[in-house]
């Protein structure tokens, strides 16, 4: 007897407004296991997922949130395009799961009229229930479900509370109630109909919460929070140094020994030096900086999660504002924090297409992840593990200031484009303030540990292709080095007349006004493909020039120029790499997503010209002033 065929792959919607749980609900039926890409034709993420439900695997797509099916950005505009499968390459779903938060179901009644008149199987969600009941609220689930005509459920996805009752009504969209007669559609209409569902199903509405209450008098407070903000990031930075030293100093004595291990294993030639200097030297040099990586965002991840972002976005609009820009740029830069990709990308929650551009042609200057590595070398290599005013690190307040010296400058950027780009008009920000809640361990981490195995692939892929083209650089053409040299001085000779070498003294002119040498300038070249690849072309320089088994910062330290007898990193030029670094636009995929979400080459060009002229600028007055007080 042949065997039954599969039922057809179930394609079901989850469809909410920001802050319903929708991600929360997501990530539970999905049990983290989410493909993520973008929507053809527009940069907005989409992730999809398979939950194994009773009978069959259903396809879960998680549609980007919104508050109604008339958008007013291009990631709203994307759920009503994937709704009426206007979408290239993209299916409409076969059924719709709409999340509504408990305690905010007057404000998405609306919404959940405009999804039932889609025509589509619904089932609505509740999520946070358990904070409706805490402060004091009562639903009648059955009457709503009455009065809507649809499934109605209630679900605490973190607690995974209702969660086997969803499982098992997924699979069978086709068995779903649906209402004899739709909601109203006219405005006016749908209205009245909110407010006669609301009386019947809304026993009591639920008390505001009073330690958020509490809170917010602070947090929000206009000096309050001012001075708040400010010491969250002065703690934020201090613990990033604080807490990660002890474990980046493990993984460098280890990568250290393990480069040993590799000399002292193989035969001495150029499958040693390709392993230990190429690839150990190159991917170690960068795979050191996982602990803080995961120190920035587990402290970004808990601060957004918490409830704290949300807030700080609220206390700067006024400051948006006055620059030319508005809140939801300021949502989008914070996304930049991570990577500049995802804050470009985020830029489409913003309404206005010029608003928009400036948020994008700004968003390099926020600082991303990928400089910590470069920052985390040279402040670990040259200031002082101190304390100052309090017990305060300074370490930690030099990272402060240039992630501040990079939101700035942003911020000045974005007033002084504004003038030329966007009109005085702006439309209103709206921002819907969490209440704070304490995340989900098991979430936190999993966001924490997605960060971590990005980077980790980045090390695999990006750093590791670079690393091995710079070691081929570094390595050939093979030179004989002077009679008498000795085996520093031949290791030197041949670095120098290699093809980096070559490419690095060509250059060379160009970037001594900043007080870099031709082995920065070749590390300049190399990060054009990401930031953080100068870490590993740096190391790769100095093991192949260097005794085995010395640490990249010991070696930046102690390099001298054999030409002038002097120190190659002097203060001057650790402040001038520094200071490049925080405004260079050194990052091949952030040029690409520029294009993509401009639809040309024009704006990618003009934000990398501009931020190259600003960087050798402020890096040659940099040098020019430090070099005066130091000498």
């Amino acid at each position: 007897m042949a065997e039954a065929a599969a039922p057809p792959l179930l394609r079901l919607g989850l469809v909410g407004s920001p802050n319903s749980g929708k991600t929360t609900l997501f990530n539970a039926l999905t049990g983290l296991r989410a493909k993520v890409g973008n929507y053809p034709g527009v940069t907005v993420e989409r992730r999809e997922g398979t939950a194994r439900l009773p009978g069959r695997a259903v396809q879960i797509i998680d549609l980007p949130g919104t508050y109604g099916l008339e958008p007013m950005s291009p990631d709203e505009a994307v759920v009503s395009q994937v709704l009426e499968g206007k979408l290239a390459d993209v299916a409409p779903p076969d059924a719709l799961i709409v999340t509504v938060d408990a305690c905010a179901i007057s404000r998405s009644l609306g919404f959940v009229a405009e999804l039932v008149n889609e025509g589509l199987p619904t089932c609505l969600v509740l999520t946070m229930t358990d904070e409706l009941h805490a402060r004091g609220g009562k639903l009648d689930l059955e009457r709503l479900r009455a009065a809507l005509g649809i499934p109605v459920l209630s679900v605490v996805g973190h607690r995974g509370i209702g969660l086997e009752a969803l499982r098992q009504l997924l699979p069978r969209p086709s068995e779903w109630e649906r209402p004899p007669i739709p909601p109203p559609t006219d405005a006016e209409e749908r209205h009245a109909w909110c407010e006669s569902v609301l009386e019947r199903v809304v026993l009591r509405a639920p008390g505001r919460d009073p330690w958020t209450e509490r809170i917010d008098r602070i947090v929000l407070h206009p000096l309050g929070g001012s001075a708040l903000f400010i010491a969250v990031m002065v703690l934020f930075f201090q613990l990033i140094f604080a807490w990660a030293t002890p474990a980046m100093d493990a993984i460098d004595a280890g990568m250290s020994a393990l480069a040993g291990a590799v000399h002292g294993t193989l035969p001495a030639g150029l499958l040693a030096d390709f392993v230990s200097d190429g690839l150990i030297a190159g991917v170690g040099s960068v795979v050191i900086f996982l602990p803080q990586i995961m120190l920035l965002f587990g402290l970004l991840y808990l601060l957004e999660d918490v409830g704290y972002m949300a807030r700080a976005a609220f206390v700067v609009d006024r400051l948006m504002a006055r620059i030319g820009l508005e809140g939801r740029a300021f949502v989008a830069l914070l996304s930049s924090y991570a990577c500049a990709v995802p804050g470009i990308m985020a830029a489409r929650t913003v309404p206005s297409p010029r608003h928009r551009l400036v948020t994008i042609l700004v968003a390099p200057l926020v600082t991303c992840s990928a400089r910590l590595p470069v920052y985390a070398l040279l402040i670990g290599a040259f200031v002082p593990a101190t304390t100052v005013w309090g017990g305060l690190g300074l370490q930690g307040l030099v990272l402060l200031g240039l992630y501040v010296l990079g939101g700035v400058t942003a911020l000045i950027a974005a007033s002084v484009l504004s003038r030329f780009v966007v009109g005085h008009a702006s439309l209103p920000f709206v921002l819907e303030l969490p209440p704070y809640r304490v995340p989900p361990f098991r979430l936190w981490l999993a966001q924490v540990w997605s960060a971590a195995s990005a980077f980790l692939r980045r090390a695999g892929t990006i750093i590791l292709l670079a690393s091995i083209i710079l070691w081929g650089l570094l390595t050939f053409p093979r030179v004989e080095a002077p009679v008498g040299a000795s085996p520093t001085e031949a290791s030197r000779y041949a670095l120098e007349h290699s093809a980096a070498g070559s490419l690095g003294r060509a250059i060379e002119p160009v970037i001594a006004p900043l007080g870099f040498d031709w082995k920065i300038g070749v590390g300049l070249v190399a990060s054009l493909a990401a930031r953080e690849v100068i870490v590993a072309t740096l190391a790769q320089v100095y093991a192949a020039s260097e005794e085995d088994g010395t640490s990249l910062r010991k070696a930046i330290r102690e390099d001298v120029d054999p030409r002038t007898g002097e120190k190659v990193f002097t203060p001057a030029t650790v402040a001038s790499l520094l200071i490049f670094f925080v405004f260079a636009l050194q990052c091949t995929s952030t040029l690409a997503v520029m294009r993509r979400e401009t639809n040309s080459w024009r704006w990618p060009a003009f934000a990398f010209a501009y931020l190259l002229g600003l960087a050798y600028g402020a890096s040659f007055l940099t040098y020019r002033i430090v070099s005066a007080f130091t000498t």
